[in-house]
């Protein structure tokens, strides 16, 4: 334990101005759902009722999808790419201006730590409609030949982990190339999302560019199948991503999903081991480990195992778990009862399967939904807990002999979203790349994102790109293939 005890440090509450309820946003304005359900959503760190938000259904999503379409074939396409540019720099901005009001927000509604939603998640968002704001005109340069296509009306449906991020991976490179979107929030974490909407209307976006329709997995289910809709982009569970696959197969809508991940942290004997300790925690307990990229395997060589494990331990009784609005919080709340539940669950496994679990000394909070950093020691590849995606902080460590036992090991999994690789020699790092099978590899650091660099896996974590030049390919179309199919 630490030898000394942190000031509490709170954030400020008010700035973040929650109304009592909100409506859905069609059309460039908040209206009421059709039937006028509604439901709420809490502070999972007090469990406290933040807001009543709007249930959106078929008929509202239908209307939301018939704005897009108008908007689409009467302005946004029409109008020309520099000036769509200028709304998304506009946009850049004002998430700017109002970025503490919007990481209160995001860590009110979500649980994250404050430092995190002020540091990584609004900086990000914003970074990416920068960046895409300047490919609005240079579309020719995206890899799909001269004066290529949007596609349309896209369906949009973003998880819970990082709200106000997966916002802005999804809509800045539609609207870049020329798209109108209808999104769907989590249900957990609508709020960041909605506060965009008033963002959409600071920045005088036209009416029904972007709509945003509050609800569950029935609402998502509405928007997936409708039959207006071009192309439907995707982030959460692998099981749901099947689905909507399924739901799609015979119909011409194009997708991009990113799914779950199991990713492997290998740590070499001759990595830099205190700065590899900093990398495991960072990778494991960033974001309460709700982040599908997360490095939730520790694959460390045996003759160095004993030292990592030793200094990892130490370092996870430095982690502070609770109030995610102050600002000295490592570690915030689980998002939701539901989450919390299956953490649980897949770790007992662990427990009941011959793991050896370990947990620093931690008081938790007595209200709200809380989970302490936990490792499991003497995990074998059979174990659930090494298999099943846990999206909570919870890390599973297994060891290997030689290089070559490693990556068979790290690649040993039905996910390839991501994976992490330590080692003081450049050329094994790039040996290691090369033979493991991930989307993304991180080489000494972990969890690092750039909006100019592609996000995408490989096998049952996904199917497509988001980010950079590959991630806007995705929202256009070629001439030169519709000419050729024409023919």
């Amino acid at each position: 334990m630490s030898g000394f005890e942190y000031a509490s440090a709170p954030e400020s509450k008010a700035i973040a101005d929650i109304a009592k309820s909100y409506g859905l946003f069609i059309g460039g304005k908040f209206v009421e759902p059709k039937k006028g359900k509604s439901f709420n959503t809490i502070n999972p760190a007090n469990e406290e009722i933040l807001s009543k938000v709007g249930y959106a259904d078929k008929l509202d999503v239908d209307l939301a999808v018939k704005s897009a379409r108008t908007a689409f074939t009467k302005v946004w396409s029409k109008m020309p790419a520099k000036e769509r540019g200028k709304y998304l720099y506009r946009i850049a901005r004002i998430l700017q201006e109002r970025a503490r009001e919007f990481a209160v927000v995001e860590t009110l509604d979500n649980g994250k730590p404050i430092r995190e939603s002020r540091d990584t998640d609004i900086p990000l968002a914003a970074a990416h409609f920068f960046y895409h704001a300047g490919w609005a005109d240079k579309l020719d340069y995206a890899g799909l030949g001269s004066k290529p296509k949007p596609v349309g009306v896209v369906g949009q449906i973003i998880p819970w982990n990082f709200p106000l991020l997966m916002l802005a991976w999804k809509i800045a490179p539609a609207l870049a190339a020329g798209n109108t979107v209808v999104l769907k929030p989590a249900e957990t974490t609508p709020l960041t999302a909605l506060l965009f909407a008033q963002v959409c209307q600071q920045a005088g976006l036209p009416d029904g560019v972007v709509n945003i329709v509050t609800g569950d997995g029935i609402t998502g289910a509405a928007l997936v199948n409708h039959s207006d809709i071009n192309k439907i982009a995707f982030t959460g569970s692998t099981e749901v991503g099947k689905a909507i696959a399924r739901s799609i197969s015979n119909t011409k809508k194009s997708a991009t999903l990113e799914l779950g991940g199991k990713a492997a942290n290998l740590v070499f004997d001759d990595a830099a081991i205190d700065e590899a300790v900093e990398g495991i925690v960072n990778g494991i307990f960033f974001n309460q480990g709700h982040v599908c990229c997360a490095g939730s395997r520790l694959l460390v060589q045996e003759n160095v195992a004993d030292e990592v494990l030793e200094k990892l331990k130490k370092r996870m009784s430095l982690i502070r778990v609770g109030d995610p609005m102050d600002k000295n919080t490592d570690l915030g709340a689980i998002n939701s009862a539901e989450q919390l539940k299956r953490i649980h669950e897949i770790s007992n496994t662990g427990d009941a399967e011959g793991a050896n679990r370990w947990s620093p000394e931690c008081k938790l909070p007595s209200k709200g939904f809380w989970y302490p950093p936990t490792i499991f020691t003497g995990v074998s590849q059979s174990h659930r807990i090494a298999r099943d995606e846990i999206f909570g902080p919870v890390l599973s460590v297994l060891t290997f002999r030689t290089p070559a036992e490693g990556i068979e090991k790290a690649n040993n999994t039905m996910y390839g979203l991501s994976a992490g690789v330590w080692s003081d020699k450049g050329s094994k790092i790039l040996w290691a790349a090369k033979q493991l099978k991930a989307g993304v590899i991180w080489s000494n650091t972990f969890n690092k994102f750039d909006p100019a660099s592609p996000f995408g896996g490989y096998k049952e974590s996904g199917w497509g790109r988001e980010g950079g030049r590959h991630g806007l390919a995705g929202y256009l179309t070629s001439q030169v293939k519709e000419s050729k199919s024409a023919a």
